[in-house]
């Protein structure tokens, strides 16, 4: 072999072995980065047999913008708390092959120059409503935070809306990972009717109600990245299972 021929094939040689590391080291940080969360097997599919290749999930971060939601006493503010974990939860989709698109990925809404709180926010929602169907999701979930009068109740909760077969299933089994990995909530998924955007939509769809911002403990620990790492990635799990094929139990609903 001539001297250049020698040359080539080291450089050929160097290549490859820098790309078999980079594709290495990306495994290796998507496997650190859900491995404690103990992610279960799926079906593979797609050419880099990645559980979730040629799915299309869009996400909704609640609120944004002029609309903070709701407010603890500590000072958290939904808006905020919804978009960190629907960006973490974005992630993890992503890492399994998922094309994830979203509302926002940032503190706004889509209402534009529209007027006035109530018209603003109805705009939003249409907006919302019309940047999935025109991304053509094959599944939808919006996270969003609970609140109520009283500071004794916690939980995160799923919700559905009936409109969709698979509705129940999905959010059974996003409850059931809840459950399972929070360790601090015993709710079961659960009918709602007054969710504009569950109503609108027409794929398989499930809103999430990671905890209640008018429990101090609760509103305190939803501040922690860590906790909200372990919501979106309890999220991620269910998703995982529904689209592996799982069929849910669906239980009773809790009033």
């Amino acid at each position: 072999m001539s001297k250049q021929g020698r040359k080539k094939q080291v450089l050929w040689i160097r290549v490859s072995t820098v790309k078999k590391a980079l594709i290495g080291l990306c495994l290796l940080i998507v496997f650190i980065a859900v491995a404690t969360y103990q992610i279960p097997a799926a079906k593979t599919t797609g050419s880099l047999g990645l559980p979730l290749s040629g799915k299309v999930i869009a996400l909704d971060a609640g609120h944004g913008g002029p609309d903070g939601g709701a407010v603890s006493k500590q000072g958290v503010i939904e808006k905020d708390i919804n978009l960190a974990i629907a960006l973490y939860l974005r992630d993890y989709l992503q890492q399994a092959g998922a094309v994830v698109v979203m509302t926002r990925e940032g503190d706004y809404d889509l209402a534009g120059d529209t007027r006035g709180y109530s018209k603003r926010k109805t705009e939003d929602l249409k907006q919302r409503a019309k940047f999935i169907e025109d991304k053509h999701a094959d599944l939808f979930l919006s996270i969003h935070m609970n609140s109520f009068p009283s500071n004794q109740y916690r939980g995160a909760q799923t919700f559905y809306y009936p409109n969709h077969p698979d509705n129940a299933g999905l959010a059974a089994l996003i409850q059931d990972e809840i459950k399972r990995n929070l360790e601090n909530t015993d709710r079961v998924a659960k009918t709602v009717n007054t969710v504009y955007l569950l109503q609108a939509l027409k794929m398989p769809s499930a809103l999430v109600e990671v905890g209640f911002l008018s429990h101090p403990q609760e509103s305190e620990l939803l501040r922690d990245e860590s906790y909200q790492r372990k919501v979106a990635a309890s999220v991620y799990k269910g998703v995982l299972r529904y689209l592996s094929g799982e069929k849910a139990k669906v239980s009773s609903e809790n009033p």
